[in-house]
């Protein structure tokens, strides 16, 4: 399968440092491999993550953003041992992806931009047709990559804001790629809100 084995060549260990919590000394490893603890989903096996998914999912482990609030952008990882990792966004979920990088995911979801319900329902990224670069605004992203459930919504979409289409793989691969001028983006965001509720203290 072409995404298991784009998610097998990943690189982790830029990853690994910028979302490191503590210090390596501090990291202990699963049984078996080096994955850190920390970075494993902390859900218990989930047999249906997406019955009432939002209530049992409300925020990104990686970002700790509100998944309720960025509906539309939201992203779940359901791999191979039953484990959900429950993310804001494509960004998060290629996160997630690395450093989980000996599971198997059963099934990745994404939200339908393209439907009008709140919140977004999920689709299958195997499903799924992505709207790349456009001038719809990303989430953890400067190039939003944005999934629909229809190719025809994806195509009307790309009529009026740009960018390209493509499938899921295309999407991740974009997500990589932009990974590290994304991180310094989301830094610096970051560092801006902290420095203004320090001048507000």
């Amino acid at each position: 399968m072409q995404k298991r084995q784009l998610l097998k060549g990943a690189m982790t260990i830029g990853l690994l440092g910028a979302f490191g919590r503590v210090g390596a000394d501090e990291r202990p490893s699963c049984e078996g491999d080096g994955t850190p603890l920390q970075f494993m989903p902390r859900t218990s096996p989930d047999p249906e993550p997406l019955v009432d998914e939002l209530e049992k999912y409300p925020r990104c482990p990686y970002c700790a953003m509100d998944r309720r609030q960025w509906h539309r952008s939201r992203h779940l990882v359901h791999y191979d041992d039953g484990r959900v990792d429950p993310t804001c966004s494509l960004h998060c979920a290629a996160i997630s992806l690395s450093l989980n990088i000996d599971r198997g995911p059963k099934a990745i979801y994404a939200a339908d931009f393209g439907s009008g319900e709140t919140p977004r329902p999920l689709v299958n990224v195997d499903d799924a047709t992505y709207l790349i670069g456009s001038a719809l605004a990303g989430t953890m992203s400067t190039r939003s990559k944005i999934a629909f459930a229809s190719a025809r919504a994806a195509e009307t979409a790309q009529a009026k804001h740009g960018g390209e289409t493509g499938d899921f793989d295309a999407a991740l691969t974009a997500a990589y790629l932009d990974m590290a001028e994304d991180t310094a983006m989301i830094r610096q965001r970051r560092a801006e809100r902290r420095a203004r509720r320090e001048r507000e203290e």
